[in-house]
């Protein structure tokens, strides 16, 4: 998801193009009122323009109806954008269609010149989360990133950020990045996803800088091209497969969860950006959900504390039964066993989000933005995971399988040392599933990553 800031005013943007087309509405958020902008001290709760209640819930109810439609329906990137459902050509909803999860707070006030001042940079996040402590950075690993449609500018885009933070070039030259059409063919290029595009890509990078990216670009953003395409990214060597993107639950998605199985392979997905609710693949008990926080750090970037965003999606699955390795953890308020989401989380608040550039351009504007939404941190987990892997295989085990199964491990007898607790932040207005607290909660699962200490933890694991 991501959210896109260019003052105070509404843009319109077209979110696919395919056989049902659907505008999306970005609901920009002024600085003035911004939260967390001031990563120094604590974090105030910003105000976002919204949309009724009613047609938040006429909006919600269209995405029940779509659920059992969802295998052939496009998906969601996830954006600070407010994505409303309405009725298009041949009386299709978009809301079955998967979205990316980025959501744009804030454009540069001259995007050609730098990033926003406000946004967080490589050096700040990795310092932040403790990833400057370990001497690795992914050597020999491959990250799959998995979106819609063509970012035609993708890989020189790539080259300006690596080339602004220090990063090193990764380029398809030195075989760093590589791009595969999963349909045989380029896609057609889409703006809005092509942000996307940028914020997974340049971001793994900058976590898990010698890691591969491995670009997988779909024909559509339907749930059957995207599923397809992270079958691709493992057949292309990924151990760790991003996907920042999300469709509500419907009835028949267990049948699908097959697709984020493979041994040596680790699959993580964007929790959403709408507040409580699950949503798949997020809520697969294969796949690794990942919410969003707002970070806060002090003058010399060093962590101070985090909230849970509350964009962050959670709750409950209503289709996926519990799985073991949450059953054994004790997950609360789950009398029926089901499915608790996310597993974890990350800084995703675009207040507080993530320099990105990104030349398509959206809305009139290109260059340098700062983004965020639970997508952002989908894919610096996912180079979190290729940095334990290289190391993994360095000391000649395996990559990580069944990786829920050995975070929820760790978490049982090292939570304090393996993840920063998140216990402060709401998503809505359920009560305990709707509320962050001591150990497993529905907005941030087991919280966000003390690289160094988990890093190490699961390169220990047998």
């Amino acid at each position: 998801m991501r959210y896109l800031n260019f003052g105070t005013r509404s843009l319109r943007i077209l979110a696919y193009r395919s056989a049902a087309v659907s505008d999306v509405t970005l609901i920009l958020v002024g600085r003035s009122e911004s939260s967390g902008l001031d990563r120094k001290g604590p974090v105030k709760r910003g105000k976002i323009d919204m949309r009724t209640e009613g047609i938040r819930k006429t909006a919600f109810s269209l995405l029940l109806l779509s659920g059992a439609l969802a295998f052939s329906q496009p998906l969601h990137a996830q954006h600070v954008i407010t994505n409303l459902p309405r009725m298009t050509e041949g009386d299709e909803s978009p809301v079955s269609y998967m979205r990316p999860h980025y959501l744009i707070y804030s454009a540069a006030p001259d995007t050609t010149s730098g990033p926003p001042t406000s946004a967080f940079t490589p050096t700040q996040v990795r310092h932040a989360y403790g990833f400057d402590q370990i001497a690795n950075q992914g050597a020999g690993q491959i990250i799959g990133i998995v979106d819609a449609y063509d970012d035609p500018n993708v890989q020189s885009d790539l080259g300006v950020f690596s080339a602004q933070f220090g990063l090193p070039a990764c380029t398809s030259s030195n075989g760093c990045f590589r791009e595969v059409y999963s349909g045989g063919k380029r896609p057609v290029a889409n703006a809005n996803w092509a942000v996307e595009i940028s914020l997974d890509v340049e971001w793994a990078h900058a976590i898990a800088p010698k890691a591969t990216i491995l670009l997988i670009e779909t024909p559509t953003n339907s749930l059957a091209n995207l599923t397809s395409g992270v079958t691709v990214a493992v057949r292309n060597g990924a151990s760790a497969v991003s996907m920042s993107w999300t469709v509500a639950e419907f009835s028949g998605e267990t049948s699908m969860d097959r697709n984020f199985v493979s041994n040596g392979v680790t699959f993580l997905a964007a929790s959403g950006d709408a507040g409580t609710g699950a949503a798949y693949p997020a809520a697969s008990p294969d796949v690794i959900g990942v919410g969003a926080t707002s970070l806060t750090v002090d003058a010399n970037g060093n962590y101070l504390s985090e909230t849970a965003w509350s964009g962050s999606g959670g709750g409950l699955s209503a289709y996926e039964r519990e799985p073991s390795f949450q059953a054994q953890f004790g997950i609360p308020n789950d009398s029926r066993g089901y499915r608790g989401i996310p597993d974890v989380s990350y800084n995703g608040n675009p207040g507080t989000g993530y320099a990105v550039y990104d030349s398509v351009g959206i809305s009139g504007y290109a260059g340098w933005f700062q983004v965020g939404g639970t997508s952002a941190g989908t894919p610096q987990w996912a180079a979190l995971i290729a940095i334990a892997n290289s190391m993994r295989v360095a000391g000649r085990k395996a990559n990580l399988s069944s990786t829920n199964t050995t975070l929820y491990s760790l978490a049982k007898t090292a939570m304090n040392t393996d993840f920063w607790a998140v216990t402060q932040g709401t998503n809505g207005t359920c009560g305990t599933l709707c509320n962050a607290s001591a150990g497993y909660d529905y907005l941030t699962g087991l919280g966000t990553p003390q690289a160094s200490a988990l890093i190490t933890a699961l390169a220990a694991q047998k």
